[in-house]
């Protein structure tokens, strides 16, 4: 599925795209990626961080680096923070010097519905793959981009922690530790870089950083994981 999300990326980039909300902003528009990023909080209400294991073209992209660096990351996560934060507050200042939003275009500077559709589109699409998701997964290891620059998942750590204080139902992981050989292949497996065997021992299951791809399930043999919708 991702792989599938990475090959559309160029006909969706604008709906994902960081610059174009800023554009739209200044214009008094709710463009595409607006909409777009509403959506990813409000469905990480109730999937967390769904969309990353499964649909993101980034993870499409990413993973298959693996196969040249899978060296774990285990820290920086606070750089996409540094990232984002300033990044919502131009959005807002705009907004506000604009006198507020006037009016919903979902298909901003598409053509058709389409993203790429001039060779300056290309060009910023493929300076965006390259120095952006690319080059830091070759550089630095598994999923750079989504520890360290992604825009997208503060949207969705910030949604999972507002379920986490309300409590209600939602996708999670849950392990049964009394099964739990200690292989250790649910921490290798995870593209995240997580230490899924040490939560399995705590029984601490949520992480701001776990993106519910099953891939620790899916790697353990004595079936100690398995995924849950409850509260």
């Amino acid at each position: 599925m991702i792989l599938l999300s990475f090959f559309l990326f160029p006909a969706t980039f604008y709906y994902l795209s960081p610059a174009l909300i800023v554009q739209a902003a200044a214009k008094g528009i709710i463009n595409g990626s607006f909409i777009m990023f509403g959506l990813l909080f409000v469905s990480s209400l109730v999937l967390g961080r769904a969309f990353c294991g499964w649909v993101c073209p980034g993870a499409g992209c990413q993973e298959p680096i693996f196969r040249v660096n899978d060296r774990p990351i285990n820290r920086g996560n606070f750089i996409k923070w540094m990232i984002w934060i300033p990044w919502v507050g131009l959005i807002t200042a705009l907004v506000i010097r604009r006198g507020g939003y006037e009016k919903v275009d979902f298909f901003y500077e598409t053509l058709h519905g389409l993203s790429i559709s001039s060779v300056q589109g290309l060009v910023a699409y493929l300076m965006v793959l390259l120095i952006l998701i690319v080059l830091p997964a070759f550089a630095l290891g598994k999923r750079s981009f989504c520890h360290h620059l992604c825009w997208m998942a503060p949207f969705m750590i910030i949604g999972r922690k507002i379920r986490n204080a309300g409590g209600w139902p939602s996708l999670s992981l849950a392990a049964q530790p009394d099964k739990c050989t200690r292989c250790r292949k649910c921490t290798l497996n995870c593209p995240m870089s997580l230490p899924v065997m040490d939560m399995v021992g705590k029984r601490e299951m949520e992480n701001a950083e776990c993106i519910l791809c099953g891939s620790c399930i899916d790697g353990c043999d004595s079936e100690t994981l398995r995924y849950k919708f409850s509260n």
